[in-house]
């Protein structure tokens, strides 16, 4: 099963990447990490994500399209993700507690199935 691993932003994620020797101890400790879900053979791709400040929103409306600048208001953000294929949820939710805190603080992460083509037949 594929699973879509979401770190959800923060504000100081949406500060961007800083260089300071947390996040560099913290990027030390995800490739160790990233190096583990390899070798387990469940790592498909993973990647961090630019803050909103940087991104834009397309809003769709019948045939009528907007483009938005951001940043985007929430605090439902994503700041990085991992794409895994692992035997079920179990699994999946096991490694995420293995994960090193993406943040500084509080943080957290979500983990959502992928549809397969058997669930949309």
């Amino acid at each position: 099963m594929r699973v879509m691993v979401l770190v959800k932003a923060t504000q100081d994620s949406e500060k961007g990447f800083l260089r300071t020797a947390w996040e560099a101890q913290m990027m030390e400790a995800m490739g160790r990490f990233n190096e583990e879900l390899r070798d387990a053979g469940i790592f498909v791709m993973a990647g961090g994500l630019k803050p909103t400040s940087q991104g834009k929103r397309v809003v769709f409306d019948g045939p009528g399209r907007t483009v938005i600048d951001g940043p985007f208001p929430g605090d439902d953000m994503v700041a990085g993700f991992w794409l895994w294929d692992v035997k079920d949820m179990d699994e999946a939710v096991a490694w995420v507690k293995r994960c090193p805190n993406p943040m500084p603080g509080p943080s957290e992460i979500e983990i959502r199935p992928l549809y397969t083509a058997a669930d949309i037949q």
